[in-house]
């Protein structure tokens, strides 16, 4: 788990980010998944762009993804999420 300052320099490094993964009609698939897990394991933050189109509830999606990955939340700001996992050999050093 982060702690609050943690998640706010998260916050501010996501900022400038551009979405790395977009989750479309088809939701949330197990390649979706493997996709997601490999970027996390390259670069510790991830954003993520979720679509209008996709039918599914939102908050849904993002238990999904928290649960199913391991991962904690960011943020979740219009359409798009932010996690974040750190990975074996650190790449961002948290305050």
């Amino acid at each position: 788990m982060i702690n609050p300052k943690q998640r706010s320099y998260l916050k501010s490094l996501a900022h400038k980010m551009e979405p790395l993964l977009i989750i479309g009609k088809g939701g949330v698939s197990e390649n979706t998944l493997v996709q997601l897990d490999d970027l996390l394991n390259k670069r510790e933050l991830v954003k993520i762009k979720i679509l209008d189109n996709n039918l599914d509830n939102r908050d849904e999606i993002v238990d999904n993804i928290l649960d199913r990955l391991g991962c904690d939340f960011v943020q979740f700001i219009g359409s798009k999420l932010t996690i974040y996992r750190q990975s074996e050999d650190k790449k961002i050093e948290l305050p």
